[in-house]
């Protein structure tokens, strides 16, 4: 039997998603099953195409829903987890009770493990590190805007290695490393090492570019990467440089698609006032509360630069 294991990619709660998914799957459904793992990226399109489903069975996890008839379990905690209302209908129809939605997680690995735990007896003390640091990261739950940008904890380096690695192969191999190992040893694996420490070097560069480029009014900082081409970066960085903020709106390109980034700052003074969520949707994207993204064709630049323009203002205090 294989199961088929589709993730949010390039996402620490994506990967930790997928790996407790696994244990959890494997110990109660699916004893000796073959596993294998595919990632999903957010497109302007936002197709899911038959060929993803091609296990016995079929998960997803940390991403958006699909009314697919060979989906079989769905865990997703995303305010935007449905691309259309009759998305959202046809999941309120499904009686399997294998396909579950509670935005009130700040991560899904918490959410599958809750579920896990209560509905099915399911247990895994040595995975605790996994979920709480899944909880930590996706909650930007972090002491401060400096130890989120320093990096110091294994899982804020894994999250670097996650994040900035290219293609699927390293990505996989750490889902299958998180479900046994603690993170301190994945992190010290030689090729992951080795690529954390390339990565951090970029990361300190990002920095100084950020630095240049970015500009905060009102309490919005902004900034365009495009002509640095530079396609993802630590989200803290903004609120590092720029610690009187409170949103942030940013615009990159990378091989599949052009983005808006928006997010607010975890450790803001004022109280927030803005859904950012609720506000990507409105030109196709979404996200949690606080921090959202809308992704447009690739070479939609122009497009999202006028997007992030508008919700650059909206935002302002």
């Amino acid at each position: 039997m294989k199961v088929r294991v589709l993730y949010h990619d390039h996402c620490f709660d994506g990967a930790a998603s997928a790996a407790f998914v696994t244990r959890f799957l494997a110990a109660k459904f699916y004893d000796g099953a073959t596993f294998e793992y595919t990632g999903l990226a957010h497109r302007a399109d936002q197709l899911f195409e038959d060929s993803l489903f091609d296990g016995d069975v079929n998960a997803i996890v940390d991403f958006k829903y699909a009314t697919h008839p060979n989906l079989t379990w769905w865990f997703d905690h995303h305010q935007s987890a449905f691309l259309s209302p009759e998305d959202a209908e046809h999941f309120k129809q499904d009686k399997s009770g294998r396909k579950l939605f509670d935005p009130s997680y700040r991560s899904c690995t918490k959410f599958i493990s809750a579920v896990a735990r209560a509905q099915y007896g399911f247990d895994a003390p040595e995975l605790e590190e996994l979920v709480t640091w899944a909880d930590i990261v996706d909650g930007a739950l972090y002491e401060s805007a400096e130890a989120a940008v320093e990096m110091n904890a294994p899982a804020m380096k894994l999250t670097l290695v996650i994040e900035g690695s290219k293609g699927p192969r390293l990505v996989q191999r750490v889902i299958r490393a998180m479900q046994h190992q603690p993170l301190s040893e994945i992190i010290a694996d030689p090729e992951i090492k080795s690529l954390y420490d390339k990565l951090y070097e970029k990361h300190l560069r990002t920095i100084d570019v950020i630095r240049s480029a970015g500009s905060c009014d009102r309490g919005v900082i902004y900034f365009d990467l495009v002509d640095y081409g530079i396609e993802g970066y630590n989200k803290f960085i903004p609120y590092y440089l720029f610690p009187d903020s409170a949103y942030t709106v940013s615009v990159s390109t990378s091989s599949f698609r052009t983005k808006v980034s928006v997010g607010s700052n975890p450790w803001v003074r004022e109280p927030l006032r803005h859904n950012l969520a609720t506000i990507c949707e409105r030109y196709g994207g979404g996200g949690h509360p606080k921090v959202g993204a809308i992704s447009f064709p690739i070479g939609a630049v122009d497009e999202a630069r006028k997007a992030a323009a508008q919700i650059r203002e909206e935002l302002k205090w």
